[in-house]
């Protein structure tokens, strides 16, 4: 258990730390006597006072991977028990067998240790699953059944859509909702055994047709799926709503504070009824969980649908759930994301009941926030054009090799040096000359003069060009004893300054230069296909020269290279011999400008 955060590293107050301290304050938890949850029976006596200040959980559905709203769920899940002394459990809601998979439970588990938490406590794992308590919620919907709060029904799925009503005429009973508790019994069981196709009865709660919250108008509680489950396999052929398991799981591990995003707001009532009526009749402990919501994560040019993510993959729009153009965990991480840029980001938006759009730079700017002190500096040419130095052999030699060193990082000089070399002929961006510069620009043109940084002044004399007009070599002419670092390197001014490499020890690189997927900042308003707004500029690839210093770069390190902003190498293809660097983001935000 994670002992409370002192008052140094206090956290900006929301309302959910409000509602914690004051329970906390109010001593509302206190007494919860601890219950035992499957797997951890030796780590505490049931019985015993709750050893956990508060318990809060992460609750995903394991059919697809996390993106990067669950990455905000998660900071605040998990830090909000760790700064109060308390304990987050990891749960799966695996009750949908269909849609869920082994691969996406191993991706969630993977995502939540990478962004810097984990679910021990005391010694005790909380790690769970809905379906470790498919036979409590069983023997839950049994005794609502008895007790006449529940019915199966056996009504077509589009009768009981016609006869809920909406919000402007109450619901009609079901013709079923008569029957006695010991008819609904042997239904249910008939359900159980398997003795009913799929979509041939749910079991419902029996509570208020005319209620004005529709969630409450005799929600489902099971439905039939003769379907195999990844944990359970073909034990079970009737499945529990999230609805009527979420509470339940809830209550059976003393979670204190239930947070979920506001679209389970309107569910809340439900989540009372339900534990109420179990309260009621002694099948769990008191004081019961209470459920909170904040505002989801509305972030622009960023889809976060599950179901258009997986199309987005399943159509190849993107190459997998990795892609670094997802807004995923995963997709994130390969893009060059940090665990801390993230809990900064979801600390920075803070915690609100209230909707609104947060803009992408935002999460930019936490990245370049966390980069810039991490970030050793390299530079790399991406748009590659050879720079010839035409007096180099007359004054400094012919075939000499300049060595010049440059930091690895500028604030930490104790990073050491890298180091580079400077000769006739080198490589620079094709943007860093113009035959015919417009206004203020102070880059490579005849007569002008610039600093190749960390290297020397040099006096542009020109251009060879094909017979396309392309520009294929830019010509200059050394300005002496002007290296960088010397006595006489400011002995000749010059406003511009450009990075280079070496033509000598050059290394190849492959450079994926990435950019926002969706080229609208809302592309899940539901106006236009959301294909319809994919940035067709959202990945371009270059090959081009970068400074040895990268050469033995490994997968995931990450670089700033200078004046183009900052970078990784990727986590899959890159490799010794093959380096395959992605653009994380540029040094600043320069989207639609």
């Amino acid at each position: 258990m994670t002992a409370p955060a002192d008052k140094d590293s206090a956290k900006p107050s929301n309302f959910l730390r409000q509602i914690i301290e004051r329970d906390l304050e109010q001593g509302h938890y206190a007494q919860r006597r601890w219950a035992g949850q499957p797997g951890d029976a030796a780590a505490q006596q049931a019985g015993a006072l709750d050893p956990a200040r508060i318990r809060t959980r992460f609750p995903p559905e394991p059919n697809g991977y996390l993106h990067v709203g669950h990455a905000k769920s998660i900071c605040l899940n998990f830090g909000l028990a760790r700064d109060y002394g308390g304990v987050c459990h990891m749960r799966f809601d695996d009750t949908n067998p269909e849609k869920e998979e082994q691969e996406y439970v191993d991706g969630i588990l993977d995502a939540v240790r990478w962004l810097g938490f984990g679910w021990e406590a005391n010694g005790t794992s909380h790690l769970y699953q809905a379906s470790d308590y498919f036979d409590f919620m069983y023997r839950a919907a049994e005794h609502l059944v008895t007790q006449g709060l529940a019915y199966v029904d056996e009504q077509t799925p589009e009768q009981m859509r016609a006869n809920r009503g909406d919000f402007s005429k109450p619901g009609v009973d079901s013709p079923f909702r008569s029957r006695t508790p010991d008819e609904n019994l042997a239904r249910f069981r008939a359900m159980r055994d398997g003795q009913l196709a799929d979509g041939a009865a749910v079991l419902r709660a029996k509570i208020d047709m005319a209620s004005p919250n529709i969630n409450l108008r005799d929600p489902a509680l099971y439905r039939i799926k003769h379907a195999e489950h990844h944990a359970t396999g073909t034990r079970w052929c009737i499945y529990p709503m999230y609805t009527f398991a979420h509470p339940i799981e809830d209550a059976l591990e003393n979670i204190t504070h239930s947070i979920c995003t506001l679209e389970f707001e309107d569910q809340r009532p439900f989540y009372d009824w339900l534990l109420d009526r179990l309260r009621e009749g002694g099948l769990i402990n008191t004081p019961q969980p209470r459920q909170y919501e904040f505002a989801r994560l509305n972030l622009t040019y960023v889809v976060t649908s599950k179901r258009k993510l997986k199309q987005l993959v399943d159509e190849k729009h993107v190459s997998g759930w990795d892609d670094p153009r997802m807004p995923t965990v995963v997709g994130l991480r390969r893009r060059g994301y940090t665990p801390e840029s993230l809990q900064l980001f979801a600390e920075r938006i803070g915690v609100t009941k209230a909707h609104g759009w947060i803009d992408f730079s935002t999460l930019e700017i936490a990245l370049r926030d966390d980069l810039d002190a991490k970030a050793g500096r390299a530079m790399a040419v991406i748009e590659p054009v050879r720079l010839v130095i035409d007096n180099w052999d007359a004054v400094m030699g012919e075939g000499h090799l300049e060595p010049c060193v440059a930091p690895v990082h500028p604030h930490h000089p104790e990073r050491g040096q890298r180091a580079l070399t400077f000769g006739k002929s080198l490589w620079i961006e094709r943007g860093d000359f113009e035959e015919t510069p417009p206004k203020g620009y102070n880059r490579l043109f005849p007569g002008n003069k610039v600093r190749l940084k960390y290297g020397y002044v040099v006096e542009c004399t020109g251009c060879d060009k094909d017979a396309s007009g392309q520009v294929t070599a830019v010509h200059a002419q050394l300005i002496p004893d002007t290296k960088s670092g010397t006595p006489g390197a400011d002995s000749v001014k010059a406003k511009g300054v450009i990075t280079w490499v070496g033509a000598s020890d050059a290394v190849a690189a492959e450079v994926r230069l990435y950019d926002r997927l969706f080229s609208v900042p809302q592309p899940d308003t539901g106006e236009r296909d959301f294909l319809e707004e994919i940035n067709p500029a959202s990945l371009s690839v270059a090959q081009a020269w970068v400074e040895p210093s990268l050469a033995q770069s490994a997968p995931d390190q990450k670089f700033q290279f200078e004046r183009h902003g900052y970078f990784v190498a990727d986590r899959k293809d890159h490799a010794p011999g093959r380096l395959v660097f992605n653009r994380t983001t540029g040094l600043k935000d320069s989207w639609g400008k």
